[in-house]
């Protein structure tokens, strides 16, 4: 049962400390700051190093998960990728899924 929301004892005066209240809130923030917002900075880092360690003929797979490999990297932002000989696509550089293409490479790399 929590004590901070249970009324005031009958015929009792109002107790409480307001130093409670802010206890709780604070742990409130700390948590959803553990839990949620840590994780995804983490996480947008980990991404935007991948990116930016992109070079070409690394084979990559984007977040509509298509395979290819990174035939050019241009400058604003955008690689030009090859998914068959002689077809190439440009697409942004956030379009490149981490996930995907780790998980792509990883039966590669035990063979």
């Amino acid at each position: 049962m929590n004590i901070l929301l249970m009324g005031p004892a009958q015929g009792g005066a109002q107790g409480g400390s307001p130093m409670v209240s802010i206890l709780f809130f604070g742990g409130m923030i700390l948590v959803m700051w553990l839990f949620m917002i840590r994780p995804q900075t983490k996480k947008a880092k980990l991404q935007k190093q991948f990116i930016d360690n992109l070079k070409e003929g690394d084979k990559i797979v984007t977040i509509a998960g298509i395979h290819g490999k990174v035939k050019k990297i241009n400058d604003n932002n955008t690689i030009l990728i090859e998914v068959a000989p002689g077809t190439n696509f440009t697409i942004e550089r956030s379009a490149i899924s981490m996930e995907y293409t780790s998980a792509q490479q990883k039966p590669n790399e035990t063979k």
